[in-house]
């Protein structure tokens, strides 16, 4: 008898669209400041196109991390998903915290703006807050917390029933979870049986 709980699980990462952060920090002069990122034209653009090259695969589910540019990116991706994913906000793929755009927003501004999506299982403060952690005015995550983190999403996702599972987030956290640097909008199959990517 085959054990029903052991099955091919196809985990597609996709990258958000060009954030507000992304343009101003490829234009030089280090941190704009810019909390909590959104999507700029070109990243809606880019959701867009992404969008189309997804349309067939027959996702379950949509875990996005709860920073607006990857639920704004989510919602350009699946919103009209012919598949009608479940959507599911997830706080341990957000990204590596080190710079202002990674400083989340409370959980009740998200539920005001994005009603469509439930974010009653998120703290008010999900993102790392710990005091003394400031680097340059923003609160940083220690190393050990984000690899604990990227290791904790793996099992995550080896955990669930789904068999068909898109991941919308970000580039270092992806970095370190497949040893591959998205470009904005690119996707990676994630591969749970391979060795973790080296830091």
């Amino acid at each position: 008898m085959s054990n029903t709980t052991c099955h091919e699980t196809r985990i597609v990462c996709i990258r958000h669209g060009q954030s507000t952060f992304n343009a101003a920090h490829k234009l030089g002069g280090g941190d704009p400041g810019l909390l909590d990122a959104r999507l700029t034209e070109l990243g809606q653009a880019q959701a867009r196109a992404a969008r189309d090259r997804l349309r067939a695969i027959p996702f379950e589910l949509v875990v996005v991390s709860p920073l607006t540019r990857a639920i704004e990116t989510a919602a350009i991706l699946f919103g009209e998903h012919p598949s009608r994913p479940h959507v599911l906000v997830e706080v341990l793929h957000r990204e590596c915290q080190e710079s202002s755009c990674d400083v989340g927003r409370a959980a009740s501004e998200i539920a005001a703006e994005f009603p469509h999506l439930d974010v009653g299982h998120l703290p008010e403060i999900w993102w790392h807050a710990e005091p003394g952690c400031e680097v340059g005015g923003y609160p940083v995550e220690p190393r050990p917390l984000f690899d604990a983190r990227v290791a904790a999403f793996r099992d995550w996702l080896r955990a669930r029933p789904e068999r068909t599972i898109a991941v919308v987030g970000h580039g270092t956290f992806f970095y370190h979870l497949t040893g591959t640097f998205l470009e904005n909008c690119g996707t990676i199959e994630l591969d749970l049986d391979a060795a973790p990517a080296a830091a």
